[in-house]
């Protein structure tokens, strides 16, 4: 059997190798904290109030690193939650039916998904996660807050939230029976009394190509002379359902580029073959990622008017990496940039118009600005 120092040290080289550095060099820099790290090790397993496995310790290590560099979107993945980000991208599981971000380093509710326990409950966007159940969330990690919030349909869930009304925070408690939350990433209908198609977005995940494709064709047998793209409270979502959704809307040409660190560049391109009627997007503060790529591509290809508020700001990607035993690792590995160049991350993108929502308002002055702009538009038959 192999002695926990010596675990430890082989434990130590993977990681060395993982992240391209060469073994001697590494040990001849950082001999004193690889020293520390193994010391640490053996004290906490012969000293420690409960026995505690290498195994556990282990990833203890490697949550640490993740940590270490300070950003919200980076994260290992144990295996129940690598397996529930998988199961998300697909479009539906048990939970409590929010999607959330991190916005200001706490959790926020992006926006409730219509329909689901946490709307019929009450939970808006702009809620900060504060607690769920017992665990203390306003420095946890957000696939962390995830993971607590989904599992089983039937079973109970609490959480806290911090709400901020007329300037003041309140505390507001919610106890919520998780369901199977089937997410439709795409709504449509026509605008009322107008021949504007209103099209909804709520994410983009690997049925959003589809979707989109099965709601155009739909509305286009009503015959729409005009498209409002709603992106408001979208938190994001895959890469490439966001170019194929930019695609149905810009010209032949740049969406988005890529750059990592390294300078590798990748693009993603329009073929060209864009749906022809005026355009308006509209978008607020919660739009977020995916959605700024689409909401970037169309202000910077002229294709659309932006109506709202500032975006979100998260102008980075993230790549996730298999690992053993089924786990996974998140991290942020490139930063995107719209057709012209524009760096969004933390600074979002200004609107065209700039139209706010009051929460307290019975109408959507947002889509009414939207209806109107297109009226404005639309060639007299």
């Amino acid at each position: 059997m192999l002695s926990d120092r010596r675990r430890v040290l082989i434990a130590i080289v993977v990681l060395m190798f993982l992240f391209g550095a060469t073994v001697s060099g590494v040990l001849v820099t950082n001999y004193q904290h690889i020293g520390t790290l193994v010391k640490v090790v053996k004290l906490v397993r012969n000293n420690y109030i409960e026995p505690v496995t290498t195994t556990q310790l282990m990833d203890g290590a490697i949550k640490g690193i993740v940590e270490s560099l300070d950003d919200p979107y980076s994260v290992y993945l144990e295996p129940k939650r690598y397996q529930e980000l998988q199961v998300q991208m697909q479009g539906s599981f048990g939970g409590l039916g929010i999607h959330v971000g991190v916005k200001d380093k706490h959790i926020t509710v992006i926006a409730p998904i219509k329909g689901t326990p946490a709307f019929r409950a009450g939970v808006k966007a702009g809620d900060v996660i504060a607690r769920i159940n017992d665990q203390d969330a306003i420095n946890m990690d957000i696939d962390k807050a995830v993971e607590l919030m989904r599992g089983p349909a039937g079973t109970r869930v609490k959480i806290t939230v911090i709400r901020e009304e007329k300037g003041e925070k309140k505390p507001l408690e919610f106890n919520i029976v998780r369901e199977i939350i089937t997410v439709p990433s795409v709504e449509g209908k026509l605008v009322k009394g107008e021949p504007i198609a209103h099209i909804q977005l709520s994410m983009f995940n690997e049925n959003t190509k589809t979707e989109l494709a099965e709601t155009i064709k739909k509305l286009e047998q009503e015959k729409f002379r005009g498209i409002i793209l709603d992106l408001r409270n979208n938190p994001g979502g895959e890469l490439k359902a966001a170019g194929d959704v930019a695609n149905y809307f810009v010209p032949k040409g740049r969406i988005v580029t890529i750059r990592d660190r390294f300078g590798a560049v990748e693009t993603i391109d329009a073929d060209g073959d864009k749906l022809n009627y005026p355009l308006v997007v509209l978008v607020n503060g919660f739009s977020a990622s995916a959605s700024e790529i689409v909401a970037g591509a169309i202000k910077d290809t002229g294709s659309g008017t932006l109506v709202g508020t500032k975006t979100y700001g998260k102008g980075v990607v993230q790549t996730i990496f298999k690992l053993d035993s089924d786990s996974g690792l998140k991290i942020t590995t490139a930063k995107y940039f719209t057709p012209k160049g524009h760096d969004i991350h933390k600074k979002g993108i200004d609107p065209d118009v700039v139209i706010e929502q009051p929460e307290d308002s019975k109408e959507d002055l947002q889509l009414n600005k939207a209806v109107e702009i297109l009226k404005s538009k639309i060639q007299p038959q």
